[in-house]
């Protein structure tokens, strides 16, 4: 992986790697995408998912929407390195419940992850960004999702939180501390 910074801890029999790096350029068997409710690839990552995946990627997430907040669903890559995209639909700039949407929206992530067989996934700061997550909320959450799915049976072992930023990277590091 290209990323200059990395930490890395073990949780049950899962490796949880955290690294700056563009999602949609790691190898890994599945990523997730933070997904619009009408699954429109559109900018940002959805934009590097249509250019470097192909137009299959949204002629499969055609009919698959809309989806609710906390919803998600699994589509193939096109052409990128991964096989798999979970486009999952999270809470948006401080809508009401934030907290126990994003601790849905990162449990159904995982539950397609395991259903699908995959064994290793890639996460992003889930809203974290753009739409107005603070850093901190959203590691919190998504470790404390994590920690509960990974100490049951899970296929995944290796998860990577794929951060885009500094801010987001000290507060994973930070939230990771729980598993030292």
């Amino acid at each position: 992986m290209p990323e200059a910074l990395m930490e890395v801890t073990q949780v049950n029999r899962t490796f949880l790697r955290l690294v700056k790096a563009d999602i949609t350029d790691l190898d890994v068997d599945a990523f997730v995408f933070y997904a619009q409710h009408d699954l429109a690839l559109g900018s940002g990552f959805g934009g590097a998912i249509s250019v470097r995946g192909g137009p299959t990627v949204q002629k499969e997430l055609a009919g698959l929407g809309p989806l609710d907040t906390g919803d998600a669903v699994i589509t193939g890559a096109g052409k990128l390195k991964t096989r798999y995209i979970i486009h999952a639909v999270g809470p948006r700039f401080l809508e009401a419940d934030t907290e126990a949407k994003l601790r849905a929206t990162v449990r159904n992530s995982l539950r397609l992850a395991d259903e699908k067989g995959i064994e290793r996934l890639a996460l992003p700061a889930m809203g974290a960004g753009y739409y107005g997550i603070a850093p901190d909320v959203c590691a919190s959450v998504m470790i404390g999702v994590l920690g509960s799915h990974l100490k049951g049976e899970s296929c995944l072992k290796e998860v990577v939180l794929c951060v885009l930023d500094t801010p987001q990277y000290n507060a994973f590091k930070a939230a990771m501390a729980v598993f030292e």
